[in-house]
């Protein structure tokens, strides 16, 4: 097995005697700063929810598991591609799972739509897991031929998953957002070369945003959240002032406005929002300010209709990714005026100042 290896005893001390990589030099700061990232947080739920089963699920440890990781990229006797062994609990994701031959020639990445994505070079490690668990075509494989306003007990939430930066920024080359008939959809945002990869952006050990290159270039700002490069009125709320960052949040919450709206008028059940599992809740009290003892799965909403199933779902993509007004601001945007659109056939919303990428 061909592996980077730190030993153990070397990454607890430095775990315990240096928390911060200022101040150290070569190996260790690397180490440090791994040590400091979400990849490498032994106490994150990421890697220790199934402690108490003992072994993480195959369906999880891929990205769960460095043994996991390790197992799908074919290491040793492995076969590659797939993950046909549990994973081992409390194993984030470390040296060895990018310091591999294996890794190092990974080039292509299969996403949850089907769609194969080849000549990916050094981002392919990282797409393998941010990446999502579902996609367009699972949303539109669930509500096949049913009234779209019509609610059924055989629907519930699709949740996209946590952190699917790659899918987004590849936008309708991956399909992660559910793409509405007859509309266009950006395909995979093209930086400007030098800032077109998972690691030009992002330090590869750490996974902490390098801004100085983009300040360099959008000049004039002191946070990424200013930038802008398209200048309409997205939102339709009349201030342009903000980066596009704000036009994103902007729409993403009056999508909430309309399915809460939708939700009352059609399913005939409100619905609220939580940022707990299963994260679309009914709400008794119609006002979307949900008390956290009511955030739970056994108040998990139920009334869903097709038309409803596919705006929620759209939500929460883009409520998944934060960093997705920098991965494809335009796929964003277009993802959520779709579903305010498709909300508006059939309940009263004013559509006439919002515009589409």
């Amino acid at each position: 097995m061909r592996l980077l290896l730190i030993p153990l005893l070397a990454l607890l001390t430095l775990a315990a005697t240096a928390p911060r990589a200022e101040g150290l030099d070569g190996l260790e700061r690397l180490i440090a700063a791994w040590l400091e990232s979400p990849h490498g947080n032994y106490n994150s739920p990421s890697f220790t929810y199934w402690n108490e089963q003992g072994a993480v699920p195959e369906s999880c440890a891929m990205c769960h598991s460095e043994t996991g990781f390790m197992d799908f990229l074919g290491v040793g006797d492995h076969t590659a591609g797939v993950v046909d062994h549990p994973g081992v609990i409390n194993s984030p994701i470390g040296c060895a799972s990018c310091h591999t031959a294996e890794a190092h020639a990974l080039d292509a990445v299969t996403f949850p739509s089907g769609a194969h994505v080849e000549g990916l070079g050094a981002s392919a490690t990282c797409m393998v897991c941010h990446q999502g668990r579902q996609s367009s075509d699972q949303v539109e494989e669930r509500v096949a031929d049913r009234d779209e306003d019509a609610v059924s007990d055989e629907l519930a939430f699709v949740n996209i998953h946590y952190a699917a930066s790659a899918a987004t920024m590849l936008g309708a080359e991956a399909r992660p957002g559910y793409q509405y008939d007859g509309r266009r959809y950006a395909g995979r945002f093209m930086h400007v070369p030098g800032a077109d990869t998972c690691v030009a952006c992002h330090e590869a050990h750490s996974t902490a945003v390098e801004t100085d290159g983009c300040l360099a270039c959008h000049r004039g700002v002191d946070d990424l959240r200013d930038i802008r490069t398209q200048h309409q009125d997205f939102a339709g709320t009349g201030d342009r002032s903000g980066g596009i960052h704000s036009e994103i949040m902007a729409l993403h919450a009056q999508l909430l406005d309309a399915i809460r709206r939708y939700a009352s008028e059609i399913s005939d059940a409100p619905i609220a929002y939580a940022q707990s599992f299963p994260y679309f809740f009914a709400d008794p009290t119609g006002t979307g300010d949900l008390p956290p003892d009511l955030a739970t799965r056994d108040n998990r909403y139920q009334n869903w209709t097709p038309r409803l199933l596919k705006a929620a779902y759209n939500y929460q993509v883009v409520a998944k990714d934060p960093g997705g007004y920098v991965h494809n601001p335009r796929y964003m945007l277009q993802l959520l005026y779709d579903s305010i659109e498709s909300l508006s056939e059939v309940v009263e919303l004013d559509m006439s100042r919002l515009s589409r990428p």
